[in-house]
């Protein structure tokens, strides 16, 4: 377990968009399988992305939110409800927090944006986790990238 700081930020430049990438690629591509040409998507050029980062600059983990237009095919057309997505956490730092923090970094940008809900689709094991971070799981459970998922919702 390492006792290194961390911090959250919104990923602004080059640099941070590849270490969010090459988080999501440990994780989703490597440790779940998912197929990388699947993983990386239109969506990534206009999501907010949001990176943990320890204080040496290792990357730790990363999220994005989809908003306006881009959020809609997820969220039932509600432009309202900004979709939360790609959560990742390297192995060496979970339990940390960081997937905490990287969910209220989201929602605080949802906030900035104007949002009222954030709606997300959490693989079942993960249920638990967003569960104790306020939301809602709704919905049938369905298959993405083949792992099953529920789609959850909390209100801001």
């Amino acid at each position: 377990m390492s006792t290194h700081a961390y911090v959250v930020r919104v990923a602004e430049d080059p640099a941070d968009r590849e270490a969010c990438f090459t988080v999501r690629k440990e994780v989703f591509v490597g440790e779940q399988g998912v197929p990388e040409d699947i993983e990386y998507d239109a969506y990534d050029a206009v999501a907010v992305h949001v990176l943990a980062v320890r204080e040496d600059g290792v990357p730790l983990g990363t999220g994005r939110l989809l908003y306006g237009a881009a959020a809609a095919g997820k969220t039932g057309g509600d432009v309202t409800v900004g979709s939360l997505g790609r959560l990742a956490v390297t192995q060496a730092a979970r339990g940390l927090g960081v997937g905490v923090a990287l969910v209220r970094a989201i929602e605080d940008a949802a906030r900035a944006r104007g949002l009222v809900a954030v709606d997300l689709h959490a693989q079942t094991h993960a249920l638990g986790f967003y569960e104790r971070l306020g939301y809602v799981a709704y919905g049938p459970e369905f298959p993405d990238a083949g792992i099953p998922h529920r789609a959850m919702r909390r209100v801001l």
